[in-house]
């Protein structure tokens, strides 16, 4: 009979993401893992497999957690559409210039670093932004019913400029640029969404 686990899954789940953001994937030993997480490496193969899929298992939980995290943010009542998309955009540039350790989130690393090589990462990571976009377009949709948003404009391309732009947001961040540009970027992203034609009072 299997000896039952004697830890907290979550807890060395998010230990060892720790790690994995700060050095990135190929910088990171098993060694480094386990000592984050304060388990053995026997316990650690045993319990997840080799280094690769502990990051895997990892990497999806770091994404399934952001992708909630938007969603939150975004879902809501049409009256107040605008409003949210809006501020989860502000957000993501405030959140960035706080980010004084210059880290970013693991799929933003995960991606630049292992896309182009690992067709697992690859995959999750594009389901994740495909999601992302999903959500952006639909409370786009939401401030077009409302009156928001210009009607003709097509809220699965502005869904994607506006990915693009929280995206790049993280990505400039990281690279040092200053809060208040990327402050700037973020409104410059928000000011080119169309907005509805004033209505012209009919004439007396």
């Amino acid at each position: 009979m299997a000896r039952p686990r004697s830890f907290d899954e979550a807890q060395v789940l998010h230990a060892a993401r720790e790690r994995f953001s700060t050095t990135g994937y190929a910088a990171t030993s098993i060694d480094e893992v386990a000592a984050a997480t304060g388990l053995g490496k026997g316990s650690l193969y045993g319990a997840f497999g080799d280094k690769h899929q502990l990051f895997l298992r990892v990497f999806e939980r770091s994404c399934a957690e952001l992708s909630a995290e938007v969603e939150r943010a975004l879902t809501g009542p049409d009256a107040e559409a605008f409003e949210r998309l809006c501020a989860h955009v502000r957000a993501v540039a405030a959140s960035t210039a706080a980010d004084v350790e210059r880290r970013g989130c693991l799929l933003a690393r995960a991606t630049s670093e292992l896309a182009g090589q690992d067709p697992a990462v690859a995959a999750h990571a594009l389901r994740t932004f495909e999601f992302l976009e999903d959500l952006f377009a639909a409370c786009l949709e939401k401030a077009q019913r409302h009156g928001d948003i210009d009607p003709e404009a097509d809220p699965r391309a502005l869904a994607g400029m506006l990915l693009a732009a929280v995206r790049g947001i993280e990505a400039l961040g990281k690279a040092g640029k200053s809060e208040a540009s990327l402050r700037s970027i973020a409104e410059t992203a928000l000011a080119v969404l169309p907005r509805p034609a004033p209505s012209l009072s009919p004439e007396t």
